[in-house]
């Protein structure tokens, strides 16, 4: 972990879109495509992914990871982001390869990484603000979750075989930001331990630390089965339609913002 007492450096934000993923679990070969170049409200999903990180004054650099071969960003000019093609197997490869592109770019091992999935696109830029005023300043990091609303069952052959508590439950949200060094540490052993992490909270939390939890939105879900494609477009669709609406008041006058 850093030292608190160390005022040597101030530490930059990088965010970190794993990208290399085929949502299996979306049907992927039904739609042709990986899940997260699908079109949702006129785009790729990914790209609205990355819209709102591009309004993220404070991010030094987002970098996408995807897999060898992968063309989708070529024909995209001027990017506003970085693409590196080292994607891995699993998730977690992904992210760890992508530190470490991150690493050999400039990035110390002191500063901050968001991990954000590709397919959870409607996240919002102030989301993604709250979180970093919440725990830019925490010794381990953390990340956005919602509470459980819902009552929560577990299954046996498809049977309700017992009812859960759901006190202090959370759904796990992205982004979720942590120090690089830390967690390419946090990866490393789990790798190491044959550990099968989901996300980079577990990670950390195999090593005994406790990620802190800062209050999302169930909005910001990820699109992971066929049906959760037309919630994702009603609801940019929706927003896109109240952007234009709501007038923005600038030196006085008021313009209507252009989504």
């Amino acid at each position: 972990m850093t030292d608190p007492a160390d005022t040597s450096y101030t530490s930059r934000f990088f965010a970190l879109i794993p990208c290399a993923g085929q949502g299996s679990r979306a049907g992927v070969s039904a739609l042709g495509a990986a899940k997260q170049y699908q079109a949702v409200a006129g785009q790729a999903m990914v790209l609205h992914t990355l819209a709102a990180f591009r309004r993220v004054g404070r991010l030094a650099r987002t970098l996408v990871v995807v897999a060898p071969g992968d063309g989708f960003f070529d024909a995209i000019a001027d990017k506003p982001f970085d693409v590196a093609a080292c994607g891995g197997a699993s998730r977690a490869g992904s992210v760890r390869a992508g530190l470490d592109a991150l690493r050999r770019s400039g990035a110390q091992a002191s500063d901050w990484v968001l991990v954000h999935d590709a397919a959870r696109c409607l996240v919002t830029p102030a989301q993604i603000n709250q979180l970093m005023d919440d725990c830019q300043h925490d010794d381990v990091g953390g990340l956005l979750a919602h509470r459980l609303p819902d009552t929560l069952k577990q299954s046996l052959n498809g049977r309700v075989a017992g009812t859960l508590d759901r006190t202090g439950k959370w759904l796990a949200q992205t982004p979720q930001m942590f120090r690089i060094g830390p967690l390419a540490q946090a990866l490393d052993a789990a790798h190491s331990a044959g550990t099968v992490v989901t996300d980079e909270s577990s990670a950390m939390e195999a090593l005994g630390l406790s990620p802190r939890l800062v209050a999302g939105n169930a909005q910001n879900f990820k699109v992971t089965y066929p049906e959760d494609f037309a919630l994702a477009e009603a609801i940019l669709l929706y927003r896109a339609g109240q952007a234009q609406r709501e007038p923005v008041c600038r030196a006085g006058s008021f313009i209507t913002p252009i989504s």
